[in-house]
């Protein structure tokens, strides 16, 4: 594996398997831009995924599904050149993936060699068996995604909690075990019944990672801007929000704009200025 400039080992998708078989904890956020990948790296996460949930956070869509290759290439390529060290996927974009294996492995394939990625992810189960073989066939690592999958808000009525029902619950335990078989390195389980979560986990030999799935899971992911306190359109109950980053940010900008406007900025401090003998030699050459 290959060493970055803080001396720690790359993480891959071996990696994320030997931690599961360690029971040790697999970290992963979201990020988006050159910045904030830069901050995910120092703080030593094991894990970004450059999420589709950029077309909300990032650009201000309804819903994840108006976001295409061309936003994910920018965004991840921007991650790439922040961050080293963690695991970098990205998220395959509503119809670059569903309409045929052949573009499943175009789309797949630019996000790896175009931006740099490590590996890609894709919602649904049976439906994508045959697409998810045939991308791992290729050499494209594959992370997996059941439960609320968010490309699908439409056919499932909004942002709810899948999986509370018996049969409903079979089918992702069920979906779980074909995503592995089909030759996934690990999958997210999202907002499904933490009971069911933990069951599933126990179940593969590949590592699972929740999100508002409960603490069974083999790891964890979060979207940046919910645990800073950037984004307020969207609150589900599963978010923990670690700092009101948010706030200080909106505090900044208007102290920023009460300077201004009283005249309290720039001051000497901030202003460059010329000696005399030079101020003296310009007005003389008017």
């Amino acid at each position: 594996m290959s060493t970055t400039r803080q001396g720690l080992k790359k993480v891959n998708t071996l990696t994320f398997l030997q931690k599961k078989q360690a029971a040790e904890p697999i970290t992963v956020i979201t990020a988006y831009d050159y910045s904030s990948a830069q901050l995910v790296e120092q703080a030593g996460l094991d894990c970004i995924l450059v999420g589709d949930s950029l077309g909300m956070v990032m650009l201000g869509y309804e819903n994840t599904l108006a976001v295409t290759m061309e936003d994910m290439l920018h965004h991840c390529k921007a991650v790439r050149r922040g961050a080293n060290y963690p695991l970098l996927v990205a998220d395959m974009p509503f119809m670059s993936y569903q309409v045929s294996p052949e573009d499943a492995l175009r789309n797949a394939g630019r996000l790896l060699k175009e931006a740099g990625m490590d590996a890609v992810k894709l919602e649904g189960g049976s439906p994508r068996v045959d697409t998810i073989r045939r991308m791992v066939q290729t050499g494209i690592p594959v992370m997996g995604h059941l439960g609320l999958t968010p490309q699908s808000i439409h056919q499932l009525g909004g942002f709810r909690s899948q999986g509370k029902k018996a049969g409903p619950a079979r089918l992702i335990y069920e979906d779980a075990m074909r995503l592995e078989d089909a030759g996934c390195f690990s999958i997210v389980l999202e907002s499904i019944p933490a009971r069911l979560a933990e069951k599933i986990s126990s179940s593969l030999s590949i590592p699972t990672i929740g999100i508002g799935s409960g603490a069974g899971c083999d790891g964890q992911v979060l979207v940046y801007h919910d645990i800073l306190g950037l984004f307020d359109q969207l609150k589900p109950r599963f978010v923990k929000t670690y700092a009101n980053v948010g706030q200080v940010i909106l505090d900044a900008l208007t102290a920023y704009k009460t300077d201004i406007v009283k005249k309290n900025f720039p001051g000497p401090e901030h202003t460059f200025e010329m000696n005399d003998e030079e101020w003296s030699a310009f007005l003389g050459s008017l």
